[in-house]
């Protein structure tokens, strides 16, 4: 090499492609106009747990059931796409989806009561998983599902395999679920309220167990809640969610800095931290989400904002890249302005 050759610069790192990627993903119900899920646009990465949290009818359970391939009686895909592993797998013939389920990709329940089989043993329903999808016999199927459920915390496995549901706590229930859905290491968990008919003790071991056994298999978790206060340690990124729309994705601040109204109104609404002796006063969340019929043009949060103004109620804002690294639906805040 001459002194005048100047040696080429090194190649940038590449950024893996994305987990999963929803893009304008939409649902509805019959052919009408009334999609509870309207426009989605998020992203997971391997080994990251993200939050999605809003009211109740916001379309976060529906965005699960759909993720799944397991929507209920009369809804349908209206537009959109969902590429998991760089694929859109709703263009895959319906045995290939069926295949990803509980393989690749797989669902904690949110009552682990009416997800688990009454007749049959737990044991029964957790070796059925490697019967079918790995084809093991008895003897190593049982095997199998007695490691799972040892993984899972169940202090007697070889009980825990033998018995029935109704025996188990919930906390024990959830657990049996959460190894269910770990059984074949997937890809992707989608934990659809997982805590929800738990006490604060056993929610919280539930989540400590969640979070390290997907950080030590390199697991992506949507983990899907009402209740922010759960993510907080827990989720890399909180995606808020309201009428079917994704308004904001934190960023660095998480929500501890709120950008949008409407995250600013459910951290307002929080209980206080009892262990804390906060002496915080609730602040509801003025009016009522949206029903089934009503659709309106602009952001559906505008009647109950306290910054509405007329654009708002006019058109739908975008959800665009604000300061500290997240996305705000919001005009006031586009372009990265005040937060």
């Amino acid at each position: 090499m001459t002194d005048t050759q100047i040696p080429p610069p090194p190649p940038l790192p590449e950024t893996p492609p994305p987990l999963l990627e929803i893009r304008d993903l939409a649902i509805g119900f019959g052919s009408g106009d009334y999609l509870p899920v309207r426009g989605l646009d998020f992203t997971l990465m391997k080994g990251e747990v993200a939050g999605l949290v809003g009211e109740s009818g916001s379309g976060k359970s529906l965005t699960a059931y759909g993720l799944m391939g397991l929507l209920p009686h009369g809804a349908n895909f209206r537009r959109g796409q969902i590429i998991f592993k760089g694929r859109d797998i709703l263009k895959l013939p319906p045995k290939e989806r069926r295949a990803l389920a509980g393989s690749s990709m797989s669902m904690i329940f949110q009552e682990p009561l009416t997800a688990l089989n009454p007749v049959l043993t737990v044991g029964e329903q957790v070796a059925e998983i490697f019967r079918v999808k790995l084809g093991q016999d008895r003897k190593r199927a049982r095997e199998s599902a007695c490691a799972i459920l040892s993984q899972v915390g169940l202090p007697n496995p070889m009980a825990a395999h033998s018995s029935y549901p109704h025996r188990f706590s919930g906390g024990m229930r959830q657990r049996v679920v959460i190894a269910m859905a770990l059984a074949l290491n997937p890809d992707l968990v989608i934990a659809d309220e997982p805590t929800t008919a738990l006490d604060p003790t056993i929610a919280l071991q539930i989540i400590r167990l969640l979070k390290g056994m997907t950080a030590k298999r390199g697991t992506g978790v949507l983990f899907i809640t009402h209740n922010l206060r759960i993510l907080q340690g827990l989720a890399c990124r909180i995606l808020v969610m309201y009428a079917g729309l994704i308004m904001e994705e934190t960023g660095e601040g998480g929500i501890a800095d709120p950008s949008h109204p409407y995250t600013r109104g459910l951290v307002a609404a929080l209980p206080p931290n009892p262990s804390r002796n906060e002496g915080k006063i609730l602040v509801p969340i003025p009016g009522q989400a949206p029903g089934p019929g009503d659709v309106a043009a602009g952001c559906p949060f505008a009647p109950r904002c306290p910054e509405s103004v007329t654009r708002c109620s006019e058109s739908l804002p975008e959800l665009l890249p604000v300061r500290g690294g997240g996305r705000v639906r919001c005009f006031k805040r586009e372009a990265g302005g005040d937060s």
